[in-house]
Protein backbone atom coordinates (compact mmCIF):
# COMPACT_ATOMS: atom_id res chain seq x y z
CA UNK A 1 0.00 0.00 0.00
CA UNK A 2 2.83 2.37 0.82
CA UNK A 3 3.80 2.94 -2.82
CA UNK A 4 0.34 4.27 -3.61
CA UNK A 5 0.70 7.43 -1.57
CA UNK A 6 2.06 10.73 -2.85
CA UNK A 7 2.17 14.17 -1.21
CA UNK A 8 3.82 17.47 -2.10
CA UNK A 9 3.70 21.24 -1.53
CA UNK A 10 2.76 23.19 -4.69
CA UNK A 11 3.54 26.88 -5.07
CA UNK A 12 -0.06 28.04 -5.09
CA UNK A 13 -1.45 30.62 -2.63
CA UNK A 14 -3.45 29.10 0.26
CA UNK A 15 -2.74 25.55 -0.97
CA UNK A 16 -0.61 23.93 1.71
CA UNK A 17 -0.43 20.36 0.42
CA UNK A 18 -1.69 17.95 -2.24
CA UNK A 19 -2.24 14.31 -1.29
CA UNK A 20 -3.03 11.40 -3.61
CA UNK A 21 -3.74 7.90 -2.30
CA UNK A 22 -4.97 4.61 -3.70
CA UNK A 23 -5.53 1.88 -1.13
CA UNK A 24 -8.06 0.30 1.23
CA UNK A 25 -6.90 2.10 4.36
CA UNK A 26 -9.23 2.72 7.32
CA UNK A 27 -8.51 6.06 9.01
CA UNK A 28 -9.06 6.37 12.78
CA UNK A 29 -10.84 9.35 14.26
CA UNK A 30 -8.57 12.39 13.83
CA UNK A 31 -8.54 16.10 12.95
CA UNK A 32 -6.59 18.42 10.65
CA UNK A 33 -5.37 21.99 10.92
CA UNK A 34 -6.46 22.62 7.35
CA UNK A 35 -9.51 22.53 5.13
CA UNK A 36 -9.47 19.25 3.19
CA UNK A 37 -11.13 19.26 -0.25
CA UNK A 38 -11.48 15.64 -1.33
CA UNK A 39 -12.28 14.02 -4.66
CA UNK A 40 -12.85 10.27 -4.84
CA UNK A 41 -11.96 8.92 -8.28
CA UNK A 42 -12.68 5.24 -7.70
CA UNK A 43 -14.73 3.41 -5.10
CA UNK A 44 -16.34 5.23 -2.19
CA UNK A 45 -15.40 6.27 1.35
CA UNK A 46 -17.75 6.14 4.32
CA UNK A 47 -16.83 8.56 7.10
CA UNK A 48 -18.15 10.02 10.31
CA UNK A 49 -17.88 13.80 10.66
CA UNK A 50 -18.97 15.66 13.76
CA UNK A 51 -21.03 12.65 14.89
CA UNK A 52 -22.89 12.02 11.60
CA UNK A 53 -22.27 9.40 8.88
CA UNK A 54 -21.55 10.47 5.30
CA UNK A 55 -20.25 8.97 2.09
CA UNK A 56 -17.73 10.39 -0.39
CA UNK A 57 -18.24 9.19 -3.98
CA UNK A 58 -16.97 10.20 -7.43
CA UNK A 59 -20.25 12.06 -7.97
CA UNK A 60 -19.54 14.83 -5.44
CA UNK A 61 -16.91 16.96 -3.72
CA UNK A 62 -16.29 16.44 0.00
CA UNK A 63 -15.13 19.15 2.42
CA UNK A 64 -13.63 18.35 5.82
CA UNK A 65 -13.31 21.47 8.03
CA UNK A 66 -10.27 22.11 10.23
CA UNK A 67 -10.50 20.94 13.81
CA UNK A 68 -13.57 18.74 13.30
CA UNK A 69 -13.08 15.05 14.13
CA UNK A 70 -13.61 12.53 11.32
CA UNK A 71 -12.59 9.04 10.29
CA UNK A 72 -12.75 7.14 6.98
CA UNK A 73 -13.06 3.61 5.60
CA UNK A 74 -13.92 1.84 2.33
CA UNK A 75 -17.67 1.94 1.74
CA UNK A 76 -17.52 -1.72 0.66
CA UNK A 77 -15.56 -4.04 2.94
CA UNK A 78 -12.55 -5.50 1.17
CA UNK A 79 -12.55 -2.94 -1.64
CA UNK A 80 -10.23 0.00 -2.11
CA UNK A 81 -10.61 3.58 -3.25
CA UNK A 82 -8.58 6.25 -4.97
CA UNK A 83 -8.73 9.86 -3.81
CA UNK A 84 -7.15 13.25 -4.40
CA UNK A 85 -7.07 15.79 -1.56
CA UNK A 86 -6.23 19.49 -1.46
CA UNK A 87 -5.21 20.77 1.98
CA UNK A 88 -5.90 24.50 2.21
CA UNK A 89 -4.81 26.86 4.96
CA UNK A 90 -7.31 27.53 7.73
CA UNK A 91 -7.76 31.09 6.44
CA UNK A 92 -9.03 29.81 3.06
CA UNK A 93 -12.56 30.08 4.50
CA UNK A 94 -13.79 32.07 7.53
CA UNK A 95 -14.23 30.30 10.86
CA UNK A 96 -17.98 30.87 10.88
CA UNK A 97 -18.38 28.43 7.97
CA UNK A 98 -16.88 25.51 9.91
CA UNK A 99 -20.11 24.50 11.61
CA UNK A 100 -22.17 24.85 8.44
CA UNK A 101 -19.82 22.72 6.36
CA UNK A 102 -19.49 20.10 9.13
CA UNK A 103 -23.29 19.80 9.01
CA UNK A 104 -23.36 19.48 5.19
CA UNK A 105 -19.91 18.42 3.89
CA UNK A 106 -21.01 17.13 0.47
CA UNK A 107 -21.13 19.46 -2.55
CA UNK A 108 -23.12 17.70 -5.27
CA UNK A 109 -23.12 20.49 -7.85
CA UNK A 110 -20.97 19.69 -10.92
CA UNK A 111 -19.29 23.13 -10.85
CA UNK A 112 -17.38 22.45 -7.64
CA UNK A 113 -16.24 18.94 -8.63
CA UNK A 114 -15.18 20.05 -12.09
CA UNK A 115 -13.23 23.00 -10.69
CA UNK A 116 -11.45 20.79 -8.15
CA UNK A 117 -10.46 18.32 -10.87
CA UNK A 118 -9.08 21.19 -12.92
CA UNK A 119 -6.94 22.23 -9.94
CA UNK A 120 -5.35 18.78 -9.92
CA UNK A 121 -4.98 18.79 -13.70
CA UNK A 122 -3.18 22.14 -13.59
CA UNK A 123 -0.86 20.96 -10.82
CA UNK A 124 0.28 18.10 -13.05
CA UNK A 125 1.96 20.63 -15.37
CA UNK A 126 4.75 22.83 -13.96
CA UNK A 127 4.10 26.43 -14.94
CA UNK A 128 0.32 26.17 -14.66
CA UNK A 129 0.16 27.29 -11.01
CA UNK A 130 -1.93 30.35 -11.89
CA UNK A 131 -4.55 28.10 -13.49
CA UNK A 132 -4.66 26.02 -10.30
CA UNK A 133 -5.05 29.21 -8.28
CA UNK A 134 -7.94 30.31 -10.52
CA UNK A 135 -9.83 27.03 -10.16
CA UNK A 136 -9.32 27.07 -6.38
CA UNK A 137 -11.13 30.41 -6.32
CA UNK A 138 -13.97 28.82 -8.28
CA UNK A 139 -14.15 26.03 -5.69
CA UNK A 140 -14.19 28.61 -2.90
CA UNK A 141 -17.11 30.48 -4.50
CA UNK A 142 -19.02 27.19 -4.81
CA UNK A 143 -18.43 26.48 -1.11
CA UNK A 144 -19.84 29.91 -0.18
CA UNK A 145 -22.99 29.22 -2.21
CA UNK A 146 -23.34 25.82 -0.58
CA UNK A 147 -22.83 27.23 2.93
CA UNK A 148 -25.63 29.78 2.48
CA UNK A 149 -28.16 26.93 2.49
CA UNK A 150 -26.69 25.11 5.49
CA UNK A 151 -27.73 25.93 9.03
CA UNK A 152 -24.93 26.61 11.54
CA UNK A 153 -24.15 23.95 14.11
CA UNK A 154 -23.61 25.06 17.74
CA UNK A 155 -20.19 24.12 19.12
CA UNK A 156 -17.23 25.29 21.19
CA UNK A 157 -17.95 25.09 24.92
CA UNK A 158 -15.53 27.66 26.44
CA UNK A 159 -13.67 25.15 28.64
CA UNK A 160 -13.21 22.77 25.70
CA UNK A 161 -11.90 25.65 23.60
CA UNK A 162 -9.38 26.57 26.31
CA UNK A 163 -8.08 22.99 26.43
CA UNK A 164 -7.89 22.86 22.66
CA UNK A 165 -5.84 26.06 22.63
CA UNK A 166 -3.39 24.49 25.07
CA UNK A 167 -3.11 21.31 22.97
CA UNK A 168 -2.55 23.37 19.82
CA UNK A 169 0.11 25.54 21.45
CA UNK A 170 1.97 22.75 23.27
CA UNK A 171 1.47 19.69 21.07
CA UNK A 172 5.24 19.05 20.81
CA UNK A 173 5.69 19.12 24.60
CA UNK A 174 5.21 16.42 27.22
CA UNK A 175 2.49 17.04 29.85
CA UNK A 176 -0.44 15.35 31.62
CA UNK A 177 -4.17 15.94 31.64
CA UNK A 178 -3.98 16.50 35.39
CA UNK A 179 -1.44 19.29 34.89
CA UNK A 180 -3.60 21.08 32.32
CA UNK A 181 -6.73 20.56 34.44
CA UNK A 182 -5.04 22.36 37.34
CA UNK A 183 -4.01 25.15 34.98
CA UNK A 184 -7.59 25.55 33.73
CA UNK A 185 -9.18 25.15 37.17
CA UNK A 186 -11.18 22.03 36.24
CA UNK A 187 -11.35 18.40 37.34
CA UNK A 188 -9.53 16.10 34.87
CA UNK A 189 -12.59 13.90 34.32
CA UNK A 190 -14.81 16.91 33.63
CA UNK A 191 -12.22 18.39 31.30
CA UNK A 192 -11.96 15.20 29.24
CA UNK A 193 -15.73 14.76 29.14
CA UNK A 194 -16.43 18.34 27.97
CA UNK A 195 -13.74 18.21 25.31
CA UNK A 196 -14.93 14.84 23.97
CA UNK A 197 -18.56 15.98 23.85
CA UNK A 198 -17.68 19.26 22.13
CA UNK A 199 -15.26 18.00 19.49
CA UNK A 200 -16.19 14.34 19.13
CA UNK A 201 -12.67 13.13 19.94
CA UNK A 202 -10.76 12.48 23.18
CA UNK A 203 -8.01 14.98 24.07
CA UNK A 204 -5.19 12.42 23.79
CA UNK A 205 -6.33 11.36 20.32
CA UNK A 206 -6.63 15.00 19.26
CA UNK A 207 -3.06 15.60 20.49
CA UNK A 208 -1.67 12.62 18.57
CA UNK A 209 -3.48 13.85 15.46
CA UNK A 210 -1.89 17.29 15.82
CA UNK A 211 1.54 15.69 16.13
CA UNK A 212 1.00 13.42 13.12
CA UNK A 213 -0.27 16.36 11.07
CA UNK A 214 2.81 18.43 11.93
CA UNK A 215 5.14 15.51 11.18
CA UNK A 216 3.45 14.98 7.82
CA UNK A 217 4.17 18.56 6.77
CA UNK A 218 7.80 18.26 7.86
CA UNK A 219 8.22 15.03 5.89
CA UNK A 220 6.84 16.61 2.74
CA UNK A 221 9.32 19.46 3.28
CA UNK A 222 12.16 16.93 3.23
CA UNK A 223 12.72 16.40 6.96
CA UNK A 224 14.08 12.98 7.99
CA UNK A 225 11.58 10.79 9.91
CA UNK A 226 13.75 10.72 13.03
CA UNK A 227 14.03 14.51 13.06
CA UNK A 228 10.31 14.91 12.37
CA UNK A 229 9.56 12.66 15.36
CA UNK A 230 11.80 14.70 17.64
CA UNK A 231 10.33 18.01 16.52
CA UNK A 232 6.69 17.01 16.92
CA UNK A 233 6.61 15.46 20.39
CA UNK A 234 6.99 11.74 19.63
CA UNK A 235 9.22 9.63 21.86
CA UNK A 236 11.24 8.35 18.91
CA UNK A 237 10.90 7.38 15.25
CA UNK A 238 9.20 4.08 16.10
CA UNK A 239 6.56 5.96 18.11
CA UNK A 240 5.94 8.27 15.14
CA UNK A 241 5.81 5.34 12.70
CA UNK A 242 3.18 3.49 14.74
CA UNK A 243 0.80 6.43 14.85
CA UNK A 244 1.62 7.71 11.36
CA UNK A 245 0.83 4.36 9.72
CA UNK A 246 -2.40 4.12 11.70
CA UNK A 247 -3.59 7.52 10.45
CA UNK A 248 -2.14 7.65 6.92
CA UNK A 249 -1.77 4.01 5.92
CA UNK A 250 1.93 4.46 5.12
CA UNK A 251 5.21 4.69 7.02
CA UNK A 252 6.83 8.13 7.39
CA UNK A 253 9.67 6.98 5.13
CA UNK A 254 7.33 5.87 2.35
CA UNK A 255 5.32 9.06 2.69
CA UNK A 256 8.45 11.21 2.38
CA UNK A 257 9.64 9.19 -0.63
CA UNK A 258 6.43 10.11 -2.47
CA UNK A 259 7.18 13.82 -2.39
Amino acid sequence: MDDRVRAWHPRVPMLREVYHASFAHTYPLHTHDDWAVMLVDRGAVTYALDGAEHQATPAALTLLPPGVAHDGRPAITGSGYRKQVLYLQNAWLPDDLTGRIAHRPTLSDPVSSTAARRVHAALAHPGDEMAAEHWLLVVRDAVYRHAETARPAPRDVPLARRLRDVLDDRFAESFTIAEIARQLGAHPSHLVRVFSQTYGIAPHRYLVGRRVDAARRLLVDGCRPADAAARTGFHDQAHLTRHFRRVWGATPGAFAAGR
